[in-house]
């Protein structure tokens, strides 16, 4: 009985993992907008609803990584 809740706390601990990765792809965004906003101020007009569409579908991304890693630990 005890290995199925070491399995269950390394199943949230690799879940847990997914809102790490979507701080790495949230940073990713925001660092190439920069790059092709200062490389072409007139497109930076047309790259920012872009920019909050790619943010907001990856840090969903995470926060559902979050929930399923907490419904893992606790559930």
């Amino acid at each position: 009985m005890e290995t199925v809740a070491a399995y269950k706390f390394i199943g949230a601990g690799l879940a847990a993992m997914g809102a790490g990765f979507a701080a790495i792809g949230v940073g990713l965004i925001f660092g190439m907008f920069l790059q092709g906003a200062l490389r072409n101020p007139a497109a930076a007009d047309k790259l920012g609803a872009r920019l909050i569409f790619g943010f907001a579908v990856t840090e969903a991304l995470g926060l559902i990584a979050a929930v399923v890693a907490l419904a893992l630990a606790f559930g």
